[in-house]
């Protein structure tokens, strides 16, 4: 389902006519020598797309106007090869309404010691117009990306193709639609939050269905759809009976291969690409939607539990940013559940009452079949499984009530010291940096919720600057932090977010 458009990024090159056209063409030569390497160098996950060289205030603005409309661009790459004098560009800045990146470089990784002259000073001076340019941007309060080094080194190569995933999550955050199938958990605080501000913030659209309507399409899959389901979900996952009759646990299973392919369709035809649900609200449906909805975020759709609408659409940005990542170890929406305060081997065990998705799982994927207190429906089925090791990132939107505030929090995962042969979901264990005291007390002080959008394949970096480009507070908890500058920082945000 999860399927990104053939987003391409443009390189702008600024210059002037002062140094003659002997200079203009080199500085043509070396701009299309350096999108023609990047293309080359396999690091990036989008193409970039040479454009020729800015030199006017009437190009300029052409060329960012007709950025705005090609829907195949999602960000300009913007360097100053020579001097640019930056008045040229405030216009086209100004009506520039895409992901924008500043390249800070020079085609010469080294000084020619032996043959550099005035000539050369002139024609290769990014250390001078990259600063004329950058201040016309910072003095117009323009959000960008500012990328310094080589652009041959793969440090710098890796960092532009960690932008370009944030800046796909910019563009489509626009398009993100989030289905709510009854409401929020009653009396449940931050789970909830301003949908028409987040439409105007984020672009999200965040819709109530009545859990009937989907349970009629759920209701009209035929036997046939089920069973060839089933059969998929036998030949991929062990089968954890514990005792129960065969042919009843089957039953049970068939009944989450009915809500995954009734979900789908309807999420489909509504073009919805994110859903919450409510163990409260469950309507005609005969379980609560476990397995199927492990198995839609597996697809790329976002997930939410009890209502969590702002997860939800968190958790499909995250997968959007993600998609075609090489070698990517997954993402989901998780949940605090307990702690290990043991010395030494702290740690926050998280899981949820059944969606967690299977990207994320390490080994075998089991399916079981076992009771569950909420939702007064039958025994549900669901992936059990355990998540993989390594460092990644735990996000929490939340409403303030006066701003939105993205919290932050680089987490390292581990393996459980025992097994747990008598929990019957989907876990993970981390360790917040840069302990689980300071993690969790700064959690805490920032407001941040239960439940949080993970992934193992994004960083803080990219989830920050995303927040920057929707003009959102963002605080990040990770090795560095201390309670006491992190205090700090929360009030000069009450100030700087008003």
């Amino acid at each position: 389902m999860l399927r990104n458009k053939e987003y391409k990024f443009w390189f702008c090159t600024g210059s002037q006519d002062l140094y003659g056209d002997e200079c203009l063409r080199n500085v043509a030569e070396h701009s299309q020598k350096i999108v023609e390497e990047l293309n080359k160098s396999g690091v990036l996950p989008y193409e970039v797309v040479w454009k020729p060289t800015l030199i006017t205030n009437a190009l300029i603005r052409k060329t960012f106007n007709e950025a705005n409309a090609d829907e195949a661009c999602a960000g300009v790459i913007t360097w100053m090869h020579t001097f640019s004098p930056a008045k040229s560009w405030i216009l086209g800045l100004q009506e520039y309404r895409k992901p924008l990146m500043h390249l800070h470089t020079q085609f010469n990784e080294e000084i020619p010691y032996d043959s550099i002259d005035m000539d050369f000073m002139n024609e290769n001076q990014s250390a001078h117009g990259d600063r004329e340019y950058g201040h016309i941007v910072s003095r117009m309060g323009i959000e960008r990306k500012v990328i310094v080094g080589h652009w041959a080194d793969k440090n710098v190569q890796e960092r532009i193709a960690s932008w370009m995933r944030t800046a796909i999550g910019i563009m489509e955050s626009s398009h993100i639609r989030v289905m709510r199938i009854a409401d929020n958990m009653r009396n449940v605080a931050v789970t909830e939050g301003d949908k028409v501000e987040a439409q105007i913030k984020f672009g999200w659209e965040i819709d109530a269905y009545p859990v009937n309507e989907i349970a009629e399409c759920v209701n009209d899959v035929s036997k046939g759809e089920i069973d060839a389901l089933v059969e998929e979900y036998y030949d991929k996952y062990d089968i954890i009976l514990e005792g129960r009759d065969p042919e009843e646990f089957k039953k049970h299973v068939a009944v989450q291969a009915g809500i995954e392919i009734g979900f789908e369709k309807f999420l489909v035809e509504k073009d919805y690409h994110a859903i919450v649900t409510h163990f409260g609200d469950l309507g005609a449906l005969k379980q609560l939607p476990g397995l199927a909805i492990q198995r839609l975020m597996e697809k790329g759709y976002g997930f939410g539990g009890e209502g969590d609408w702002k997860t939800a659409a968190m958790v499909r940005l995250m997968k959007i940013m993600t998609y075609g990542m090489k070698e990517a170890k997954g993402t989901s929406f998780m949940e605090d559940y307990t702690y290990n305060l043991v010395p030494g081997k702290e740690g926050i065990l998280q899981a949820h009452m059944l969606e967690v998705c299977p990207s994320v799982a390490e080994g075998p994927i089991g399916i079981k079949v076992c009771p569950l207190s909420m939702g007064n429906r039958e025994d549900p089925a669901r992936l059990v499984y355990t998540s993989k090791t390594g460092p990644a990132v735990a996000t929490s939107l939340i409403d303030l009530g006066n701003r939105f505030r993205l919290i932050i929090n680089d987490v390292e995962c581990k393996k459980v010291e025992k097994p747990m042969p008598k929990l019957p979901v989907a876990t993970a264990f981390w360790t917040p940096q840069p302990n689980l005291a300071t993690g969790a007390e700064a959690w805490i002080l920032a407001g941040g919720a239960h439940h949080t959008a993970f992934s193992y394949d994004l960083t803080a970096e990219q989830m920050g600057d995303w927040a920057a480009a929707m003009g959102i507070e963002a605080v990040y908890i990770d090795k560095d932090t201390t309670i006491r500058s992190f205090k700090n920082e929360l009030r000069w945000n009450e100030i700087a977010f008003r």
